[in-house]
């Protein structure tokens, strides 16, 4: 993420090393490098797995954002983080503000149809732009009886319409609108505030809380039966 939350183990260190005798404190680099790598890969698979219950059916891609760069005994620190173009979208769940307005413009889009939106709930990349392409379809804002201005996708009430294709026999267009009035498919807005929470930093601490101890003690007895004496 574009911001980033730093967990600090030297403290446990100090404790596990205390005792360690010449041998194990020669081994102690390599020993935290295994540890630091094998505990981020636990916070990985923790975040990886709350995804679901913080999102609606998240994609793939968002889920597998959740990226690790493991330690090194040169680099003692390994790096839990998301990629890129999914921290784009995810930061203001972790760190508060406004959803992120992807795509073209600088405006929110909110479906109202729900048939409009993709198995994981999301408005699809290519939606407005097919919707764009209908005949019974126009962008624009429409001022309501009410005498608010509503800007968004509408879709004009039609019995039916059929699309002439060249060389062929015409074709009833389908999700036409069967009432006798407008129908908002989609509306415009401005970006609304994140109401739901990540906790990614939160997620981190209580997993390197609750297993760098024991991932330490592990990668230690490697490194110690591995060991050219």
């Amino acid at each position: 993420m574009a911001k980033q939350t730093a967990i600090d183990v030297s403290m446990d260190l100090k404790a596990l090393t205390k005792s360690l005798d010449k041998l194990k404190r020669e081994q102690l680099p390599f020993a935290i490098s295994q540890a630091l790598t094998s505990v981020a890969k636990i916070v990985q698979a923790e975040e990886k797995r709350a995804m679901p219950e913080v999102f609606d059916r998240p994609t793939p891609f968002t889920v597998n954002s959740v990226a690790v760069k493991g330690a090194r005994k040169s680099n003692l620190q390994a790096l839990v983080f998301i990629k890129d173009i999914a921290a784009a979208y995810l930061e203001p769940y972790e760190f508060g503000g406004n959803h992120k307005l992807i795509g073209r413009g600088r405006t929110w889009l909110n479906p109202k149809d729900r048939t409009l939106l993709n198995q994981y709930g999301n408005f699809g990349k290519g939606a407005l732009q097919r919707m764009e392409a209908r005949p019974d379809v126009f962008v624009g804002t429409v001022k309501t009886k009410g005498g608010e201005s509503i800007g968004g996708v509408w879709q004009r009430p039609e019995k039916t319409k059929v699309i002439k294709r060249a060389g062929k026999r015409g074709v009833a267009l389908r999700g036409v609108n069967t009432s006798s009035h407008l129908k908002l498919l989609v509306r415009f807005g401005d970006a609304m505030p994140v109401r739901r929470h990540l906790e990614f930093g939160d997620r981190a601490l209580e997993a390197v809380d609750e297993h760098f101890a024991d991932e330490f003690d592990k990668a230690m007895a490697r490194a110690i039966s591995t060991a050219k004496l």
